[in-house]
């Protein structure tokens, strides 16, 4: 049962159409004669009578080869189709059906109905008096058919797809016989972007049909396009936000944005943690109000609105302390004035990691890669990995290239610290006015020709690391002292700096020197030796491993003739005869170059006896420099004196002697040899 409104509303649209319906039978019958007219053959239509759209519509149905006086059979999408017709228009039907339910009420009783369509005509919704579902359903008008004109002609919304323009189709206006008893009035619906998605029609009797019926079917789609609009912003919106938080999760540095009064707007979970502000509200409170009243200098810097690069800083947290570098820009506003701060803190250990890693500060051997079969050798092997569970300093002993700076490796990567950098430096390397430089940094202006902005040393740069020390026994002595205290109190000073800074460092060093008969002779700090020899780790010369040259050399010879992309079936017996029976003063690392430089002179797939080097084939030749001697020291001055007599280039000697160039230089001065 209606009640009282809707019958009124009832009553006064029924006295509306009676007062239009001489009108629209007379319009009807005109409209009707020049339909007649044009399907009859006769294509010379009154123009007054039938507009241009509708002509041009019904030439291109009759193209089309419709039966105007047949039942159109509109394609019906059923099933699969349907459901992925629905879930393409899924947001367009969320849109609009709320505002065709609240047109609907006002329409309810008048003889109207509702339908919304996608952009190739498919019917996706309708809402109507029972009387009109009936009907059109029987014009097969349910959801899932198609109106496209080449099944229906020109209904109003093959016409407004055609045209893409709000329209109003009139009875026999439409080149259907079927629906002449109807009038439609529908309007096109673009989407954010302005593409073409949609129609939404109203129909009815023919007789009910009124001018503003156009302008109320126009008007729904124009709600329909701002609330797209709308969805479309807010997704914006939203993606923009989730954009934002990612970038923001993203940043490994702290970031705090301050607005112009000085107050947190933002701060990421990394400036949460590292400030010790994980359970602490910050948003709209000052940092001043936030961290202790001892970060005056850090509040100075980040309040006075001004870009700063870089600038170190330590923070006072409620709990801790933590060195930074800190990079701070403002925020202008269009008008060119400051609206905010943003603080981007680098904590200056991580700094010096990402700095290593660049570096290639990185250690590449483990224990799998070091062969050997040897007992001797293998108790070795087991010792550094006893020692690499510790964070103690260790000390290795042994010729040149027996292997130390692997061992050095293969502990840092076995250790708790293999995650942090490795950092080698060779004591012995280093010209003696630079090395301090090297290993503690230096500030600007430190001395002449120092880098600008002051540099790290060695030992920041392995902070949370390890630090190789190769050839400790060429360290100068005056700079031992430094570093004992360096190691005693894991803290560094740079060159020219008054700023203690706190290191975690865990010291290997190296040496081919009897490291006690150095401290005997005074060249090497007795309490240094002590610090760094906490564990000392003897390495094996390859002399006394013999049983490992064939592995080695196996291994050695698949290494370069992969690397050098030669094949190699046979490997001649007498070549490891040869190996065997030589001396090897170079230790594994003179095994190593032998074995390159052969596969380099390879010319079959043969590794021949002839490629072995001569003096090897030789072992009287190859075992000249090491004859038994009571004094190793005369036994390597008269060395350096052979081979500078042979007219040997000085790094030719370095590399025969498996030592540095400086080192050289440095035995030269000792034994008096210009």
């Amino acid at each position: 049962m209606a009640d009282a409104a809707t019958i009124a509303k009832r009553r006064q649209l029924r006295d509306v159409n009676l007062m239009g319906l001489e009108y629209y039978e007379r319009f009807y019958q005109e409209t009707y004669k020049e339909w007649q007219k044009f399907i009859s053959g006769n294509r010379e239509v009154d123009c007054s009578v039938i507009p241009e759209e509708v002509y041009e519509s019904w030439v291109r149905c009759a193209e089309l080869g419709l039966e105007p006086l047949a039942r159109p059979q509109n394609k019906v999408l059923e099933g699969d189709e349907l459901n992925d017709l629905l879930t393409r228009n899924k947001e367009l039907i969320d849109v609009a059906y709320p505002f065709m339910k609240n047109l609907y009420r006002f329409l309810e009783g008048s003889g109207f109905l509702l339908s919304l369509l996608d952009r190739e005509v498919h019917v996706l919704a309708f809402l109507g008096d029972a009387e009109e579902e009936k009907l059109i359903r029987t014009a097969r008008g349910f959801v899932g058919a198609c109106w496209a004109e080449k099944y229906s002609g020109n209904n109003v919304a093959a016409c407004v797809a055609f045209y893409k323009k709000p329209m109003q189709v009139f009875g026999p206006q439409q080149y259907v016989r079927l629906y002449h008893g109807a009038t439609g009035c529908g309007a096109p619906i673009f989407d954010a972007d302005g593409e073409f998605i949609g129609i939404v029609t109203i129909f009815g009797r023919y007789y009910r049909a009124n001018p503003h019926t156009l302008g109320i079917v126009a008007s729904a789609a124009s709600a329909i396009q701002n609330e797209l609009k709308i969805r479309r912003a807010l997704m914006e919106a939203q993606m923009a936000a989730s954009y934002q938080q990612t970038v923001i999760s993203s940043i490994q540095e702290a970031l705090i944005v301050l607005d112009s009064y000085g107050h947190v707007t933002l701060i990421n979970e990394i400036a949460r943690g590292k400030l010790d502000l994980d359970n602490t509200k910050v948003q709209g409170r000052r940092l001043r109000d936030i961290l202790p009243p001892e970060n005056a200098p850090f509040f100075a810097l980040v309040e006075n609105n001004e870009t700063i690069t870089d600038t170190e800083v330590r923070i006072l947290s409620n709990k801790s302390s933590g060195d930074y570098t800190l990079t701070c820009s403002p925020v202008l506003s269009p008008g060119g004035g400051t609206t905010g701060t943003i603080i981007i803190l680098n904590e200056i250990r991580r700094a010096k990691s990402m700095v290593t890693k660049m570096m290639g500060a990185t250690a590449n051997f483990s224990f799998d890669d070091i062969y050997g079969r040897n007992h001797r050798f293998l108790t070795t092997i087991d010792q550094a990995r006893m020692v690499s569970q510790s964070s103690s300093n260790v000390l290795l002993l042994g010729k040149s290239g027996t292997g130390k700076d692997i061992f050095a490796q293969a502990i840092h990567n076995a250790s708790s610290r293999k995650n942090g950098p490795y950092v080698a430096i060779n004591c012995g390397a280093i010209p003696r006015d630079l090395i301090a430089s090297e290993l503690f940094g230096h500030e600007e202006g430190a001395f002449t020709g120092s880098r600008r902005g002051g540099n790290q040393g060695k030992f920041e740069l392995a902070d949370g690391g390890t630090l190789f020390l190769d050839e400790i026994a060429e360290t100068p002595l005056e700079l031992q002292t430094a570093l004992l205290r360096v190691i005693e109190d894991k803290s560094v000073l740079r060159i020219g700096g008054t700023r203690v800074r706190p290191v975690d460092v865990r010291i290997i060093a190296a040496t081919n020197k009897d490291l006690r008969a150095e401290v005997r002779k005074g060249n090497f700090r007795e309490d240094l030796y002590y610090r760094a020899n906490v564990f000392a780790i003897e390495m094996i010369e390859l002399k006394e491993r013999i049983d490992d040259i064939p592995i080695l050399a196996d291994y050695f010879i698949k290494r370069y003739a992969s690397a050098m992309k030669k094949r190699i079936t046979r490997v001649d017996k007498r070549v490891i005869d040869a190996f065997m029976s030589y001396s090897w003063p170079g230790n594994v690392r003179e095994l190593q170059n032998a074995i390159e430089r052969m596969i380099n002179f390879l010319k079959t797939s043969e590794l021949t006896y002839e490629l072995v080097p001569e003096y090897m084939r030789r072992p009287s030749y190859g075992s000249e420099y090491h004859e038994e001697s009571a004094a190793p020291e005369e036994e390597e001055r008269q060395m350096i004196a052979r081979l500078l007599h042979q007219k040997m280039r000085k790094n030719r000697i370095a590399e025969k002697m498996n030592i540095s160039r400086a080192t050289l230089y440095r035995k030269m001065k000792l034994y008096g040899l210009g």
